[in-house]
């Protein structure tokens, strides 16, 4: 799996750095490309790691400054702390955080990520979410691009290009302090990036409860009350999302579709078979006594716990590497929310793109009261 996942990486950034220029040595993140030389006979591809580099390898970590082994940052309530910062073109390639703080520090700490000098972040999540943790709480799993190791060690593997400089912070919005927030972030330095540079982005959403219709026709076809991942305007594709649910009631609170509006706001360009069937799972992972939880490459539900039972959690991702969902001026993610799911779960959920220019016009975080996972029993009377 390792070295698909760096091949489908690499591959990723090979057309973006190609406008770099034919007379510049490939980037480590390039693969080697079959040479005629004045003979006429065709050589052997080599791997990029037996090749010149045109890029200079760095690290901006939270290792102590002193030469002591005090190498990670306190962060104390209300504080914003600045874990990253670039000036110039480059590429951040690899996030790695550990953190000792307090019991909600996965929802409590805000990551936000700003491009190219932008006031505004193209990325904010709570830090738990943006690692697929969307529950409050930590699961090992691996998948091609985030993943949870023993130690509680996050890791992302989403290349971040940007032209012009680059900043990341995290901001203590809970009433902890976190004691230890130790951070490795690996980046190249590059003389130049291609007009066509895509900025990552990633914006979370949530609806606790997704209040259920009730009465009349619970059919929800144009996706007016869906559920919704994310929502852009530009050009660029979708990679994916990440989705926490926490059971309100007994029984399966799947069967929503997924619906992807692609450049008309009116009605969805895609339309699945059901929410456990766009993860790529089916039949309610396997309902309410058989289900597994199971993590994969492109897609997976690492937490299932007391399925389709009132408290019941599962956490999904589902990643669009292999075909991302292109759009050249809008685009809308949805879950269809009516008919068979017309239930009142909790979901939390990070959608996960790339655009041409940065985008920031995000819907503003809940409260953290409001994050925190907590079951919501539905009133009979209640109404969307």
């Amino acid at each position: 799996m390792a070295n698909m996942d760096t091949g489908y990486r690499r591959g990723f950034l090979r057309r973006m750095m190609a406008a770099v220029g034919a007379g510049a040595a490939a980037p480590a993140i390039v693969q080697g490309q079959p040479q005629t030389p004045r003979g006429g006979r065709r050589i052997a591809p080599l791997p990029s790691y037996a090749r010149l580099q045109n890029y200079k390898s760095l690290k901006q970590s939270s290792f102590d400054r002193t030469g002591g082994n005090r190498d990670a940052w306190p962060i104390a309530e209300g504080e914003t702390k600045e874990i990253f910062s670039a000036d110039g073109p480059g590429v951040i390639t690899h996030i790695w955080f550990t953190i000792a703080g307090g019991r909600n520090h996965l929802k409590d700490l805000i990551l936000r990520a700003y491009w190219d000098g932008n006031a505004k972040p193209s990325v904010e999540t709570p830090i738990g979410d943006f690692f697929g943790l969307n529950l409050n709480h930590y699961q090992i799993y691996e998948s091609a691009y985030l993943a949870c190791s023993p130690g509680r060690s996050l890791n992302c593997y989403f290349v971040m290009p940007y032209k012009k400089g680059a900043r990341l912070t995290v901001t203590n919005e809970g009433t902890d302090r976190v004691g230890a927030f130790y951070s490795n972030i690996d980046y190249q330095e590059m003389p130049a990036l291609p007009d066509d540079t895509v900025y990552f982005h990633a914006q979370y959403r949530q609806q606790a409860p997704c209040l259920a219709h009730n009465g009349g026709d619970r059919r929800n076809p144009d996706g007016r009350l869906n559920y919704v991942y994310c929502e852009t305007k530009g050009r660029g594709h979708l990679m994916g999302v990440t989705l926490g649910i926490l059971l309100n009631q007994d029984g399966w609170g799947g069967e929503g579709d997924d619906m992807i509006f692609v450049d008309d706001e009116t009605r969805p360009a895609i339309i699945g078979t059901g929410s456990e069937d766009y993860f790529l799972g089916s039949w309610n992972f396997g309902g309410r006594d058989g289900a597994i939880p199971f993590a994969h490459r492109f897609y997976g539900a690492p937490v299932i716990v007391n399925p389709e039972r009132v408290g019941g959690r599962y956490c999904c991702y589902r990643w669009h590497g292999d075909n991302p969902v292109t759009f050249t001026r809008y685009l809308k993610h949805t879950m269809e929310h009516g008919h068979d799911n017309d239930r009142a779960d909790n979901f939390y959920s990070v959608g996960y793109w790339y655009q041409s220019e940065p985008y920031t016009d995000f819907p503003a975080l809940p409260p953290l009261a409001e994050r925190l996972p907590r079951v919501h029993i539905p009133a009979a009377a209640e109404t969307r």
